[in-house]
């Protein structure tokens, strides 16, 4: 027990390092390179912090709990949609240029309702206990994941993008100091390098710990792994926020949500079709409607406030006691 907590201490550590080196690597990055941070985000830095996902997802599906591999998804996106959006707000309102209200949340809520539809192998109710993600639905996922990376690949040739309220303004401006594409790049690496070890240490050893005191792989996925697999996207967004770089913040939310539905559940599923116990339509609907309530908020003044980022952390707070009171009933 004590070396697990250990473990967990040096996970978080190398996690929240990582996060202030990959951020620091991507805004570089994106300046030198010319391209919009939010590109950056829903790109670079949400596929490097879904790796975490992805690892854990694909060997508990290869290890026979697929509970675990669509719980850490589901668990995974109501985190990173109620916690992370909502502690980053906290830390500093975030500014959502017009463009992603419009069309980059939608997609991601487009991506959740495809997920539910998925889940439901016949519509006699509401069980999807006994259900099954097929090969079939792992290849809808993955077309999706493709239609998302053409649409966001191609807005990246464009010079200028639409701010907040509407306003046109320069995404990217030209750097003439400061690091290297070379060494951005390396730092974003390094970054990423410590994301996954230290989520890794994480993960492990916290599932450890909640096997010893007999939770089981469905709530598991959803709470401690999903936790722990999403605290590069934690770190990396609060990290970016507290910086002024919301663009990289809600980015990663965005991109990492669409990652986490299309490409780890869709490759996962391609390998080794997932049949889906311990998981029910409450989490479903939570995990949509926690991406709904988002793209709700953005629409007010094109800002995540504080106090709307302190509603959407109270409501993470809720569903996890809900989670807890299953398991104690």
């Amino acid at each position: 027990m004590l070396l697990n907590i250990i473990y967990i201490i040096i996970g978080v550590a190398l996690v929240l390092w990582g996060a202030d080196r990959m951020t620091d690597g991507a805004a570089s990055l994106a300046r030198r390179m010319h391209i919009s941070e939010m590109v950056i985000g829903l790109t670079i830095v949400a596929a490097g912090t879904s790796a975490p996902e992805l690892f854990v997802s694909l060997v508990s599906a290869l290890k026979g709990t697929p509970d675990m591999a669509v719980g850490n998804v589901i668990g995974s996106n109501i985190f990173n949609t109620l916690l992370i959006v909502g502690c980053a707000a906290m830390v500093a309102p975030m500014t959502i240029s017009a463009t992603t209200v419009r069309k980059d949340i939608p997609f991601a809520i487009a991506a959740s309702l495809l997920l539910i539809v998925l889940c439901f192998d016949s519509f006699n109710g509401f069980d999807i206990n006994g259900n099954s993600i097929s090969r079939v639905d792992g290849f809808i996922l993955l077309a999706g994941l493709a239609c998302f990376m053409i649409y966001t690949l191609r807005t990246a040739g464009s010079s200028n993008g639409t701010a907040a309220g509407g306003d046109t303004t320069p995404t990217a401006t030209p750097a003439t100091d400061g690091p290297g594409v070379a060494r951005c790049l390396g730092y974003v690496i390094l970054g990423l390098v410590c994301l996954v070890g230290g989520s890794n240490l994480f993960v492990d050893a916290a599932s450890e710990m909640a096997r010893d005191l007999g939770v089981s792989d469905g709530v598991i996925g959803l709470t401690i792994v999903a936790g722990g697999t999403s605290m590069p996207e934690l770190a990396t967004s609060v990290v970016a926020a507290r910086k002024g770089q919301s663009a990289i913040a809600i980015g990663n939310v965005i991109g990492s949500n669409v990652f986490n539905i299309l490409a780890i559940l869709g490759v996962t599923a391609v390998i080794c079709p997932m049949r889906l116990n311990g998981i029910t339509a409450t989490d479903l609907l939570v995990m949509s409607g926690s991406i709904i309530a988002v793209w709700l908020f953005s629409f007010t003044r094109y800002t995540v406030e504080r106090w709307e980022g302190a509603v959407l952390t109270v409501s993470f707070l809720a569903y996890l006691g809900y989670l807890l009171s299953m398991v104690i009933m």
